[in-house]
């Protein structure tokens, strides 16, 4: 297998986000990352999605219920680790780089605050930021780290 810089350099991400494809705040989110992952760590595809239902299962979760955010990181290698709500808002965080990366330092919270903060947003996410109608189309650039587009 070869090693993640590479993989990064030829657009492989290393990790896979799984986000709620007709969230306004999380198609923002994307687009935020889109711009930020300079390395080119991040791959997406959305809950509502083949691969993300299967991994979101995978992990232990209802495909059905749109109200998380997961993180699988290393998702390509049999060492793949998933992470959802506050969890993998501060992995994502930490893997931007600065100065994005000081958020990690929330971690030594317990996860039950930081998944208490991460559902207060999630509970106003529609309501603040939309409902689309359809998942986000990725700029033509950004397509080959959507893994179903």
């Amino acid at each position: 297998m070869r090693d993640a810089a590479a993989q990064a350099r030829d657009g492989l991400g290393q990790h896979l986000v799984l986000y709620d494809g007709v969230c306004g705040l999380c198609s923002r989110l994307v687009q935020f990352l889109l711009a930020r992952d300079r390395h080119g760590v991040f791959d997406f595809a959305s809950l509502q999605s083949a691969t993300g239902s299967a991994l979101v299962e995978q992990a232990g979760g209802n495909a059905g219920e749109l109200t998380s955010f997961y993180v699988v990181e290393n998702y390509r290698t049999p060492q793949a680790r998933a992470f959802t709500r506050g969890r993998a808002a501060l992995f994502v965080a930490g893997e931007l780089g600065w100065p994005w990366k000081l958020l990690r330092v929330l971690a030594v919270l317990p996860t039950t605050v930081v998944d208490c903060a991460y559902d207060s947003a999630a509970r106003w996410r529609y309501a603040l930021f939309g409902r689309r109608a359809k998942c986000l189309v990725p700029a033509p650039e950004f397509r080959r780290r959507f893994i179903d587009w």
